[in-house]
């Protein structure tokens, strides 16, 4: 079975982010992707986004991709900012682990808002491909449990 034959009945809202050394992979990864992520919502910062839209448009894929700012111009805040008012389901975020970036804080900043409201984030392609084929994304019954931050008091051990 390939990622084409996976069919989600539920229309997600799925961000995709890439820094410029990752642009590539992201590339490859949603072309390959591109029958089931054309079924749900794409938002992208926007060097991506415009790299995507090309690479579906050769193909003849009709998707809809929407596309803020770029990640140094503010995109990764305008996605935290999604993230936190619960409008993103999945996020696929490809970072250039090998250089420092300029906007280090906002990059955090969306790493950050995704753990806190328990959106599934994937920050390399295995991953991606293992959280968009899982079939919890159409089970009725499965409900994610928020996160507990409760303390734990850690007694010495003598």
């Amino acid at each position: 079975m390939t990622q084409s034959d996976i069919s989600l009945h539920k229309r997600l809202t799925i961000a995709l982010v890439a820094h410029d050394r990752r642009k590539v992979d992201m590339v490859e990864w949603a072309t390959y992707n591109a029958e089931m992520l054309s079924k749900h919502k794409i938002i992208c910062t926007g060097t991506t986004g415009g790299l995507i839209k090309d690479a579906f448009d050769k193909k003849g894929i009709e998707a809809d991709i929407t596309c803020v700012n770029s990640g140094p111009m503010g995109g990764d805040a305008e996605i935290a900012a999604l993230v936190a008012q619960k409008k993103i389901n999945l996020a696929v975020f490809l970072i250039d682990d090998l250089n420092a970036q300029p906007h280090e804080a906002d990059i955090q900043m969306l790493l950050r808002q995704c753990r806190i409201h328990n959106v599934p984030i994937a920050c390399n392609r295995y991953s991606a491909d293992l959280m968009i084929t899982s079939s919890l994304w159409d089970n009725e019954e499965y409900q994610p449990k928020e996160p507990k931050y409760v303390y734990f008091h850690r007694e010495e051990q003598q």
